[in-house]
């Protein structure tokens, strides 16, 4: 018979293998390099896609939301919403060795329909590649 811990394990084990952590990119150079490199923008998003060429697959990813988005808690909620947008669909949709940087966009992306904004990610990400 297995126990409630047994079962929390198991199922903690089989999400790390379905949603793999992302690496966040945290320096301010790795940002000012991307907002040189193509961007697109879409209703809720604008998605910005660099090519690293250092030879290293993994993909990368970075967020941010200016203080035109709103105020704290506006951009927390947009960040928070890009995080899970990236979570879900990176993954599937990353060319290996690049960074991408998902900036908010004022009044849009806290407030838009989740379903929409993904959708609006995906196409941004189709029309870049």
């Amino acid at each position: 018979m297995t126990s409630h811990v047994d079962k929390a394990e198991t199922a903690g084990a089989s999400l790390a293998a379905v949603f793999p952590r992302l690496e966040v990119m945290r320096k301010r150079g790795d940002f000012v390099a991307a907002s040189k490199a193509r961007y697109q923008t879409a209703p809720g998003l604008i998605v910005q896609m660099r090519d690293r060429g250092d030879g290293d697959p993994r993909v990368r990813v970075g967020f941010t939301c200016s203080k035109k988005v709103g105020n704290a808690v506006a951009r927390n909620r947009a960040k928070r919403r890009l995080r899970e947008v990236a979570r879900l669909d990176l993954p599937a949709l990353a060319k290996p060795g690049h960074d991408y940087v998902l900036i908010g966009k004022k009044d849009v992306t806290a407030t838009r329909d989740f379903d929409a904004l993904r959708t609006d990610f995906a196409k941004a990400l189709g029309k870049m590649r």
